[in-house]
């Protein structure tokens, strides 16, 4: 672990999406324009070890590691307990 001291370390995640179609015509669809994170720390520590600190948290986000990388979805339907199969659904 890095041994740095910070405080009041704050992050707030904007998603920008945009949901259409018809639910009645089954043209329902869902775009995403964008995510934007953005990260506030008070810290006294020198701007490298900041930004290796930085990095690493970057690196290990769960969040930004599934919108940057492409991630095999495996989907499942159940109904009363069986396997549900849709025609053109994987």
């Amino acid at each position: 672990m890095m041994k740095m001291k910070v405080s009041n370390p704050k992050c707030r995640v904007v998603m920008r999406k945009h949901l259409g179609g018809s639910v009645l015509k089954g043209t329902v669809f869902n775009r995403w324009e964008g995510i934007t994170t953005h990260l506030t720390v008070d810290s006294d520590e020198p701007a490298d070890k900041l930004a290796h600190l930085i990095k690493n948290a970057k690196a290990g986000c769960f969040a930004e590691g599934l919108i940057t990388q492409q991630v095999p979805l495996e989907s499942r339907v159940e109904v009363n307990g069986k396997p549900f199969h849709i025609e053109g659904i994987t």
